[in-house]
């Protein structure tokens, strides 16, 4: 790869490690990194013959996790290795039965990508949505191995298609195809050069349909929003969300409201049951509580957001007043109108949900109180905002299985 990226490189794992003492993920990725060449020594069979499948962090692994569990269904005996870049991917799905092995993707310097693919011998690579990786790319393109990018979307603010972006570019021309959520991401490609891309959406939304099929029951959940017919469900929010919403909901007593915040540790959760001046409690410490006494429940532990959506008559997502909003659809599955914040433009499906009215991009609490006033005193509006996001999540799935038939051409 190009000199300066190879700087930037080494320079980027520097810096994480001079981090790696005072910051956690930055710690765990280091060690995690510094590991991976030693695991897959003593994990892999020695002939390879790996499908490699690469994720940045926990939300590109759901996405391409259908696609991960079609492979298995219909290719029983294929060897499969799953990699991450971040802590919050790898420390959640390291123990993920799915694949054979589950590890980090080493720095990306020319001789890591070469020892990795050494042990690897993959035969089909496959990374999620964001993952360009130089020096990878570059040896999986010199030793003929198909390579691919899933659930991928484009902007023209990207270095790729900037007048100083052809080493980037490059990284594009390493991939033996390209899927795309969009047409508009095609048409960019094809600006530059690029024509082995397909328009195919997002396996994002096959997998929250799989979800909402799985979806788990709380009976403490249920208990408590039993007969209640304004429920609203705030997940992954951040404090910025929390100022919006939560005025909202301690002067309206006929709401009652489950929130999942993004992170919860100790002070968090303190200072924000202190703002709440309803009847609340914290869903690991509801033993000895009656919850249908309870107006809210915060959510403080992994794994659970997903299926507490099934329990809302609304949704808020947070993070929209931050870096960007998270998942959407996974609130949209269950037929329930979105709400989510101003910074929602790079997320395909929110702008759509937004512009078919099955979400609503708030920028204040004024403009909050308006939606969440207008969907709860009319039933027709909130059955029809409903019905949108419904239409929408179903109307725009199979991107697994088409780009799993182009992949294997067996199904």
């Amino acid at each position: 790869m190009n000199l300066f990226y190879n700087i930037g490189i080494t320079m980027a794992g520097l810096g994480m490690r001079l981090a790696s003492p005072w910051h956690h993920k930055a710690r765990l990725t280091v060690q995690g990194q510094s590991r991976a060449i030693s695991y897959l020594k003593n994990t892999l069979d020695p002939s390879g013959g790996y499908i490699w499948i690469h994720s940045s962090s926990l939300g590109e692994f759901e996405q391409g996790r259908p696609l991960i569990e079609m492979i298995r269904e219909h290719q029983p005996n294929a060897k499969i290795l799953l990699t991450f870049y971040s802590p919050s991917g790898y420390e959640v799905r390291k123990n993920y039965d799915k694949v054979d092995a589950v590890c980090y993707m080493p720095l990306d310097t020319a001789s890591q990508a070469r020892d990795f693919l050494d042990l690897v011998k993959p035969k089909m690579a496959i990374f999620v949505k964001y993952e360009f990786w130089g020096n990878f790319l570059e040896q999986l393109k010199e030793r003929h191995v198909p390579t691919y990018i899933i659930s991928s979307i484009f902007r023209e603010s990207q270095s790729f298609f900037k007048p100083w972006g052809g080493m980037f570019r490059k990284m594009l021309r390493c991939f033996t195809h390209l899927y795309v959520q969009d047409e508009h991401s095609r048409k960019l490609l094809h600006g530059i050069g690029i024509d082995n891309v397909t328009v195919c959406g997002d396996t994002r939304l096959d997998r929250v349909l799989q979800i909402k099929a799985q979806a788990k029951q709380f009976p403490a959940i249920a208990q408590m929003v039993d007969g209640c017919k304004n429920v609203l469900v705030m997940g992954s929010s951040w404090e910025p969300d929390e100022d919006i919403v939560l005025p909202y909901f301690n002067s309206h007593p006929e709401v009652k409201m489950i929130i999942a915040p993004h992170e919860f540790d100790e002070h968090r959760l303190q200072a924000m049951m202190s703002r709440i001046t309803r009847p609340v409690a914290r869903y690991t410490q509801l033993e000895g509580k009656d919850p249908s006494m309870l107006d809210c429940i915060i959510i403080d532990c992994f794994g659970l957001l997903s299926s507490l959506y099934r329990y809302g008559t609304i949704a808020y997502v947070g993070g929209g007043f931050g870096s960007g909003i998270h998942n959407v659809p996974e609130a949209a599955v269950y037929g329930i109108p979105v709400l989510f914040g101003p910074r929602h433009e790079k997320f395909r499906e929110a702008v759509e949900l937004n512009a078919c009215g099955g979400a609503f991009a708030i920028s204040d609490a004024q403009q909050c109180t308006a939606v969440l006033d207008k969907l709860l005193s009319n039933d027709d509006v909130l059955k029809t905002a409903g019905n949108a996001a419904s239409h929408y999540i179903t109307t725009h799935t199979g991107a697994t299985r088409r780009i799993f038939n182009d992949l294997f051409n067996d199904l």
